[in-house]
């Protein structure tokens, strides 16, 4: 979905001169981000990619406005972030982006049902529909046979599986996957990956992929490589 016209919907993620420091006016200051100019449309599956340490994980943190940039501009479908104040990122957050972690990020002690349930309980939707809507999700990702299981009663593909429901929940615009598979054998991360396309072909979603597979990240519509804190070459991919 490259070479969009002027008639194309307004970008989703519009990303310009982004950087980002740590420790600022320390001796050990750290310039991980490098003035990133990042352009997201509705409806793209993205992924990132690049070595370790080269600024993947930083940059997703702030496309997920769980952090904020140094310097920069950052348009979050339409609503310039640093106009928002602190106490209303969370809730862009529950409500713009569902989060997937390689480390699938279930409470331990609730069912997959009360796991999906949660991002809707943060968002103060009723108690019955959201119940209604985390049994639907369940069973379009193919675990509503183990909506009462624990977390610790599930396998690694079954857990990302109730993530990826949970992500889902509030029906967000953008879901950000962080290595979703990283943890999985190849078959249940083929699994999770059929899933995403699922989403995205289906329901239209927009997606952002890190992934250090290149196999993976040939499958999505376009290839974003980073190096060192820059984006250092994109190229189309060949999504199934």
């Amino acid at each position: 979905m490259t070479g969009q016209t002027a008639a194309s919907p307004a970008p989703i993620i519009e990303m310009a001169g982004i950087v980002k420091r740590f420790y600022i006016g320390q001796p050990n200051e750290l310039e991980i981000l490098k003035g990133i100019d990042l352009t997201v449309y509705p409806g793209e599956f993205v992924s990132i990619v690049g070595a370790s340490g080269s600024g993947k994980s930083t940059l997703m943190n702030i496309i997920g406005a769980l952090d904020r940039p140094s310097e920069g501009s950052y348009i979050l479908d339409g609503v310039p972030m640093a106009q928002v104040p602190d106490d209303l990122l969370s809730e862009i957050r529950n409500r713009k982006i569902g989060f997937v972690f390689q480390t699938f990020n279930l409470i331990a002690r609730t069912t997959a049902q009360v796991n999906v349930e949660l991002p809707m309980l943060y968002a103060g939707v009723p108690r019955a529909r959201r119940a209604a809507r985390a049994a639907e999700l369940l069973e379009q990702v193919g675990m509503g046979d183990r909506r009462r299981h624990l977390p610790n009663e599930l396998s690694g593909g079954q857990k990302q599986r109730v993530a990826i429901a949970r992500a889902m929940a509030n029906d967000p615009a953008i879901l950000l996957a962080d290595e979703p598979t990283g943890a999985l054998d190849t078959q249940t991360g083929r699994m999770v990956m059929d899933l995403f396309h699922r989403l995205h072909r289906e329901q239209g979603k927009t997606i952002l992929l890190i992934t250090h597979n290149p196999e993976l990240a040939a499958e999505t519509d376009r290839i974003i490589t980073i190096s060192d804190g820059r984006i250092v070459g994109q190229q189309k991919g060949g999504a199934v």
